[in-house]
This record gives C-alpha cells, sequence and structure tokens, in this order.
C-alpha cells in the first residue's frame, strides 16, 4: 500500500523555512520520509548539523503519528536520538518511521535515517494526542 511521495513542509513556519521533506505512508503502521541536504543544513564541521537531524526525525515521525490515528494532532512528549552516522551536501536523507502503540492518549514509535545505505541516526518517542477540536496544525505543522 505504498503511496507517492507528498511535500509535507507546506505551511508558513519553521520546517518550510528549513526545507522540504517529503513523506509517504507504507501501511497503516509504516511510513517514510526524505530529504536532500544542501549547504544550509550543514554545520561549521561540514556534515549535516544534529539539530537540522532533529528536526526532520520531529517532523517526519510527528507525521507517521498524526497519519497513524486519523489525522489526530499530536505533540511530541519524549524524543530519544542517537547520532550514529553523518551526511554532507548532496546527500539524501531517508527515515523509517514505525508506530509501535497507539493507547488512548499516546503513540509510541522508533524511526531510522540512512543515507547511501548507512545508519546515520535511530530514534525512539512518545507523542500524546490531542482533542481533535484543536486546530491541526497539519502535515509539517
Amino acid at each position: 500500500m505504498k503511496d507517492k511521495f507528498e511535500q509535507i513542509s507546506i505551511k508558513p513556519g519553521f520546517m518550510k523555512h528549513n526545507g522540504g521533506i517529503l513523506f509517504r505512508k507504507i501501511s497503516n503502521t509504516e511510513f517514510e520520509f526524505k530529504v536532500t541536504i544542501d549547504e544550509n543544513k550543514l554545520n561549521s564541521a561540514g556534515i549535516t548539523h544534529g539539530g537540522y537531524i532533529c528536526s526532520i526525525i520531529d517532523a517526519g515521525s510527528g507525521t507517521a503519528a498524526h497519519r497513524a490515528t486519523d489525522n489526530t494532532p499530536c505533540v511530541t512528549i519524549s524524543l530519544d536520538i542517537k547520532f550514529i552516522g553523518a551526511t554532507k551536501t548532496g546527500d539524501e536523507i531517508k527515515g523509517f518511521t514505525k508506530i509501535q502503540k497507539i493507547t488512548k492518549s499516546m503513540v509510541f514509535l522508533i524511526c531510522y535515517l540512512e543515507s547511501n545505505s548507512k545508519l546515520i541516526a535511530s530514534a525512539s518517542g512518545v507523542w500524546k494526542k490531542l482533542n481533535k477540536n484543536i486546530p491541526s496544525f497539519g502535515p509539517g505543522g
């Protein structure tokens, strides 16, 4: 049930400013996202900035939580990230998110990033489901 990639960084704000994230659903519990690194995403050592890595994991996994809960607004409660490898300008980073469990109020998931067939980062996180009456920020919000 692989959907086509869609741009989720479309609304004004942090992620639109930071560059586009493409996102797609693989199954009801598995999602994929990707970005291409440009020089604005590098640190002074010439590799992708750790803060940017955190941002794309948060945005991609947050969108997965949102989609897996029938578009319920969700906010990050915790996000534990392990930095494993580096990327540079021109590299494509792919993220894979797997929903582990959805409860009445929480979403538990894992995520990993890879580039050039190498592991870049791994993460686990918890998202809080908000009341559906709260305006949704939508994809990449």
